[in-house]
């Protein structure tokens, strides 16, 4: 018989409550290239993913596969250094997984970062993007199957995956720094191909503005158990066919490494601004 998926997530949750100092407030999710974030915090817990029941290992560069527990900007936090991706292989409920065992932990709140292209012509390699919201060009949904009533809803609202407060948040912090925030709407495409420049116009006329390989299918898994989202890319890159160059992903960690420490005192400071 197979098991629930609020069990999996409970035997999950269990294990690592055992081995945290405390409740955390907070959950972050560094993306590629943005894992250094959590070598800033404080009397660090590191926790690697193969030990804990039914979590699947991250494969992705740049990708460390851990939890890390601790201090940051005064706010206790549970950060994965690396996630887990559609083109790995991995089916979408184990990239659900971790978002729902966060929740589970009683984590308040979730920032999802990430690196990604640009599909806006106004913006720029380097910029930072407050996800407004997301299209879900994966072919699949993390929701899809039986649902456990006990983590969410069968039919799930998706009007306000990004929250709101969130994003003012965001806003106020950015200004104090100097950052120019972007905003715009995150396309989620399967990989790990990057994409043609003909799907990158056709992105761009259904309304995105950043593409990347993550971050929708953890946003949905928040969105159905109830935790509050804000997201924000780092554009490592323009998109196919708009620099008039070959993509690499070698590309995509340098920039993120260029940008990693501006980048790391917006969320960190962020991270102790959120209203929870």
């Amino acid at each position: 018989m197979q098991q629930s998926i609020s069990c999996t997530v409970a035997e999950a949750a269990d294990f690592l409550r055992a081995r945290l100092p405390a409740t955390p407030d907070l959950a972050l999710v560094l993306g590629s290239g943005l894992g250094e974030l959590a070598d800033e915090i404080e009397s660090p817990v590191c926790i690697p993913y193969g030990e804990i029941p039914h979590f699947p290992v991250s494969t992705a560069p740049g990708h460390a596969g851990r939890f890390v527990c601790g201090r940051l900007n005064g706010r206790l936090v549970l950060c994965m250094q690396g996630r887990f991706h559609y083109y790995e292989g991995h089916d979408m409920a184990a990239i659900a997984l971790p978002v729902r065992v966060l929740k589970a932990l009683g984590c308040k709140a979730l920032i999802l970062t990430n690196a990604a292209g640009g599909v806006n012509w106004d913006f720029s390699v380097g910029d930072f993007m407050l996800i407004t919201d997301h299209i879900n060009f994966m072919g699949a949904n993390p929701l899809r199957g039986a649902n456990d009533d006990a983590i969410g809803p069968r039919f799930c609202d998706m009007t306000q995956v990004y929250t709101p407060a969130f994003q003012e948040a965001a806003r106020r912090v950015a200004a104090q720094q100097g950052i120019a925030l972007r905003e715009g709407v995150y396309l989620g495409y399967m990989g790990p191909s990057f994409e043609t420049p003909a799907e990158i116009r056709a992105f761009r006329t259904l309304g995105a503005d950043a593409v990347g390989m993550s971050t929708v299918p953890e946003a949905i898994a928040a969105s159905h158990c109830g935790l509050p989202v804000l997201g924000v890319s780092l554009i490592t890159n323009m998109a196919a066919g708009m620099a008039g160059k070959r993509l690499s992903g070698d590309e995509v960690i340098e920039i993120a490494n260029q940008r990693g420490p501006i980048f790391r005192r917006f969320i960190r400071t962020v991270a102790g601004e959120l209203p929870l």
